[in-house]
Formats: C-alpha cells, structure tokens, sequence
C-alpha cells in the first residue's frame, strides 16, 4: 500500500499557509474541531474520504482527526484536487492522501481503491463514487462500515436510487440535504464560485451577454441569481414546472434548451442529469459560445457527441478546449465539462463551506453514536444538529436572534385565541 499519492511534497509550505487562511473563515468547523479534540467522538474509526481536495476540506479532515478518527482523503473529481493543500495534508497533518490534479479516470480510481485499502468504518462522499465502488468490487469491507455521508446532490440521488432498489447495504446521512448547506453551500457557494470559474478560464465579460442556466435547483438558482447581479440576461432551462414557475417570477426568462441554444452566449448545466446539453444544441448554438458545467459529473454535457460532429478540437486557454464544427462554427468547453468552478477556481468559499463541512463533522458524530439503530437507509441531517450549526454561524456573524415573549408562547401554544 503506497503511503500517499500526490504530485509533489514540496509544495506542502504553500499548502500549509492556503489551509490557514481557509480557516480563519470557518469558525463553526474550528469550535467542532475543539470540542472532538477534548472528547474523542470517532476514536476507533476510519474515515475514507472522498472529497474535493481543497483548502476547505483539510480543515474538515483536520477536524475529523482531532476526533479521534484515522483519515485517509482521495480526490472526487480528477480536477479539482489542489496540490498544495493535498502536499500539506501528508506532511503536516499526517493524513495518507490520494490526489493528483488532472489525474486520469484510471488513476482516480486507482486512487479510491487505495484509500479503501485503510479499510474504512465509515465513508465520506461527494458524488458517491466510493459508495458505488464498495458495492461493486469491494462488498467483502461491508461488514466493516458502520455509515457513510454523502454531500452532493448527485450523490444523494445515486444513494436513493440504491435505496429504493434494496441494494443500499448501510446507512448514509445526506449532508447535502441540510438546511445550513444546501441553502447556503449550493445556492452562494455555487453561484459565486461558478462565475468566478467562467471569468478566470475565459476572462470572458458576464455584463451584457446572454446567460443560460440549466436547471433551477439550489444550484441553479444561485447562479442565476450572481449571473444577473453581473449584469447577464439570464434564460433558465428546467423540467419541473413548479421550478419553472419560479423562475419565472424571480424575473427570468424560461424555455426549452433548444430554443436557448441559439441565443444563449454562456451555458452552465447544474442538473446532476446526463446528455443536458447534446450535439443538437450545440449545432444550433452562436459561433464562440461558452459551455460549462457546475454539476458533479462531467456527463451533464454529452463532450463525446460533441467530438463527433467537431471537425478540430484544441486548447486555447488553459481549462478551455476549442471544438470547429463544420462551417468554422467555434464551442468553448470549459475544463472538459467538470465542475468548473473547482477546476479553473478554488471552489466555494470558505465561509460556506464552514456550515457544509460543519454538518459532515457532526454528521460523522452522529452515525458513531446511531449506528445501530440506523437502517440501511438515507437519512436527513437531524434537525438539531442543523439548527445548531446555524445558531453558531449567526454567532460568529455577531448577529442575535429576536427571543419570544412568554405570552407569545403561549399564543402560538393555544387553539382558543382567534381574531
């Protein structure tokens, strides 16, 4: 079993000081931290986590080991593994770490399977893929997990659908589903970091073009909303009409992708569905047009199809692949339709990602103490725990929340008092 596999050690220093800064702006994850150094919670267990390898994340992995836990990290996504901070994760935190930005599909697998050689009590995912291996190929660690987390909404869907078909062989907490990250993590987090994606791989100008956003979810949402604060005209794609309608009355336009396609001058997919935008779309889309994905998984956009009807492709920025159709028609794909805002970004801010990661400690905290109670289930973050979190973030906010009156209690205790 190889110690760790990632692209260079001596970039631990650099690490070391991005992790820092992350933390200054995580002061619910730090409290955690503090508590689980003095009471042990996860002593015993071993956390195989499959996350983005970010700044933000060592402090989550940091948090877990103070806990008690042995903790081993491997990378998500191939692209959105920070070297530094995956360096200073080995050397300076002594957590085994697998992780390589722009890693190939065979060695982010080869990557999961060698954190699953710590033989893990409890998995940690962020799209489910360590899930779906264990199931696969590695039933025989079964008996050994007591539960897992899952943070995505890809992830969670994977999970429920594994449920659903009684295959699921242990309980998960969907962290993705708490309040404190899904409102927050996916909707600001999202928006923000996306936009920040797009700029710094295109330096492309959001004021004045045209914005589609595929799908309005939390995600979705919070893109457009930062796409039309940067002065975009946004046009939303979706499938739900409750959602659609909503949309609409947040003041955007709505239609199907193949109306969008030929007025659309960006296009970012944030549905956690496959084959969104086809080579239909992009047949029908402005000659230099952008497209994105801020998905977990790069199938949101169908890039094989795309080669298929391309007559070149090449590099013209790094994170941008120019695909020539037939005509000189130019398709910008961004990071090779990863999450772009991890791939040519930094991912969510810290300040998010405190709430996120906060829940997954807790989370973490929770499956020990619930075990075997649990079934072989997907289970929401209790409430608790995410009414917690807030009240601590609003803390560190330096804000106070109204208190109610004693004869207001009993008002909204009683059936009696009417108009």
């Amino acid at each position: 079993m190889k110690q760790y596999d990632i692209k260079n050690i001596a970039l631990a220093a650099e690490g070391k000081r991005k992790i820092e800064w992350a933390e200054r702006n995580m002061p619910v994850l730090r409290l955690i931290r503090n508590e689980f150094k003095k009471t042990k919670p996860l002593k015993g267990q071993v956390i195989a986590a499959c996350l983005h390898i970010t700044t933000e994340t060592a402090n989550l992995l940091w948090t877990l080991k103070e806990g008690g836990a042995k903790v081993v990290g491997c990378a998500s996504n191939p692209l959105s593994t920070q070297d530094e901070v995956a360096a200073s994760l080995v050397k300076h935190f002594g957590i085994p770490v697998y992780a390589i930005k722009g890693e190939s599909n065979k060695v982010y697998y080869s990557h999961i399977l060698a954190a699953l050689a710590h033989k893990p009590t409890i998995t940690m995912d962020d799209g489910a893929d360590t899930v779906s291996v264990i199931h696969k190929t590695h039933r025989h660690l079964i008996p050994g997990i007591i539960g897992g987390t899952e943070e995505t909404t890809t992830g969670v869907i994977r999970l429920k659908a594994m449920e659903k078909e009684g295959v699921l062989a242990y309980p998960i907490i969907a962290v993705n589903d708490a309040m404190t990250k899904h409102f927050f993590d996916n909707r600001y987090g999202t928006g923000q970091s996306t936009i920040d994606g797009i700029i710094r791989a295109t330096n492309a100008l959001i004021a004045g073009s045209t914005f589609v956003v595929c799908g309005y979810g939390w995600c979705g949402k919070g893109l457009a909303m930062r796409a039309s604060g940067a002065g975009a005209a946004v046009i939303v794609t979706e499938i739900d009409p409750i959602k659609a309608l909503e949309a609409r009355m947040d003041g955007f336009e709505v239609m199907p992708m193949s109306d969008a396609a030929k007025r659309g001058d960006i296009f970012v997919t944030v549905t956690g569905d496959i084959n969104v935008i086809r080579p239909e779309h992009f047949k029908k889309m402005k000659d230099n047009a952008i497209v994105a994905n801020s998905g977990h998984f790069n199938v949101e956009l169908d890039i094989p199809g795309l080669a298929k009807i391309a007559v070149s492709k090449r590099e013209v920025r790094p994170f941008v692949d120019e695909y020539v159709l037939k005509g000189g028609k130019r398709i910008n794909i961004l990071a090779d339709g990863r999450l772009v805002n991890l791939a040519s970004a930094e991912g969510h801010p810290a300040m998010v990602m405190d709430m996120s990661f906060a829940n997954q400690a807790k989370a973490a905290e929770y499956m020990v103490k619930m075990s075997s109670k649990l079934g072989k289930k997907v289970y929401p973050v209790p409430e608790e725990i995410d009414r917690k979190i807030a009240e601590i973030k609003l803390k560190s906010m330096g804000i106070k929340l109204e208190k109610l009156t004693p004869e207001q209690v009993k008002y909204l205790n009683s059936w009696q008092e009417g108009t």
